[in-house]
């Protein structure tokens, strides 16, 4: 008897099961990723105040564009483009005679950021680096780009903190939420991870950064903790870290979970965002940011940074009122602008959002 033919092309692969309404494991969430094709997902997550996996959801998003007024044929640089969430509204409002000119150190999230912008219309010039470069890429651009005549920024634009998308992926180590690396590097090509951190900062300066960085109260013995552990064992996954935190504070994560309200803050938060913010030197950044912006801005030109902790928000403030005080800025805005409780209910992570501008003279 012949042998039976074989069956032409390879046996249909089935697709992978979507393991329950909210996947507990990042990488089984496919319908997050996929907003186009399962936007009733999005819809219900949202709905629920949570943020979709692999998404970001702009903050004050209204409110930037109020206060920094883009318009047609603008130059709007963002320095921190994301997942594209405020470019997207810029770029609507500068229109095909505008451009873009984006930021971020994530440069596979830059380039999937790119695809989505390219179909709003405006050009965009994008730059895989930090924000602190901005005024050698606008000098670059200038002189590659000679016909446009670009003599400046007119809306400057930053969103400080991390990324959804960052947030949520347990590979990058930012969160106390997922068991992972402690990597925290916002660009993977260069720096020390949060782990290196942890190995080599002394007990004193270590105690400094939790507060000052992160108002962390219990700053010395959480400092103390991770010296005496990492003579011990390294400290190289967040689980570790979460766990040391607890133990310093004289708690478990089940205790805690059972008197916490909904609105208490996870005892490891503000740990994790001084370490981060180390890691990564999102101050120093900010510094030169703020130092260059007015000599990038044209006149009347306007920067606006939102911030999402008391250091970085100082940084702003004092340096847009020093501005103002020697000529640089002829108008700042009057009060800080917060989210209002129906954006904070839709999105918490929103909740310590602090947005402040000025207008350079």
């Amino acid at each position: 008897m012949d042998d039976a033919p074989e069956s032409a092309g390879e046996p249909r692969k089935r697709r992978p099961r979507y393991p329950g309404k909210y996947p507990k494991r990042y990488e089984q969430r496919y319908k997050e990723f996929d907003p186009q094709s399962h936007p009733a997902v999005h819809e219900r997550l949202r709905a629920h105040g949570r943020t979709p996996a692999g998404a970001h959801v702009p903050v004050l998003a209204d409110e930037v564009i109020a206060a920094l007024k883009p318009t047609l044929g603008n130059v709007v640089v963002d320095c921190t483009v994301g997942y594209g969430g405020h470019a997207m509204r810029f770029c609507r409002h500068i229109g095909p005679g505008g451009l873009l000119v984006g930021f971020d150190l994530d440069e596979p999230e830059l380039k999937r950021t790119k695809q989505k912008l390219l179909a709003a219309g405006a050009p965009l010039y994008m730059v895989h680096g930090n924000y602190a470069g901005v005024a050698n890429a606008l000098d670059k651009l200038a002189a590659a780009d000679a016909g446009r005549k670009i003599q400046g920024a007119d809306v400057i634009f930053a969103d400080l903190g991390v990324s959804s998308m960052q947030v949520d992926d347990p590979s990058r180590g930012i969160s106390y939420k997922n068991e992972g690396p402690l990597d925290m590097r916002m660009d993977r090509r260069v720096g020390q991870t949060g782990a290196d951190v942890l190995a080599k900062i002394s007990l004193e300066h270590l105690s400094l950064a939790l507060w000052e960085l992160a108002d962390e109260p219990d700053h010395e013995k959480i400092a103390q903790w991770i010296v005496n552990q990492r003579q011990v064992q390294p400290i190289t996954t967040t689980g570790q870290l979460v766990r040391l935190i607890f133990h310093a504070k004289g708690t478990t994560e089940k205790a805690w979970r059972k008197r916490a309200a909904f609105s208490d803050l996870h005892p490891a938060a503000r740990t994790f965002q001084a370490i981060r913010i180390l890691v990564n030197d999102e101050l120093g950044s900010l510094r030169e940011l703020l130092r260059v912006a007015p000599s990038c801005l044209r006149p009347g030109g306007r920067i606006g940074v939102i911030s999402f902790h008391s250091g970085e928000d100082r940084l702003v403030k004092n340096a847009f009122r020093e501005g103002l005080r020697q000529g640089v800025y002829q108008a700042l805005c009057e009060h800080v602008v917060r989210p209002t409780q129906q954006e904070t209910r839709s999105n918490p992570r929103s909740a310590s959002a602090k947005f402040r501008w000025a207008q350079r003279a």
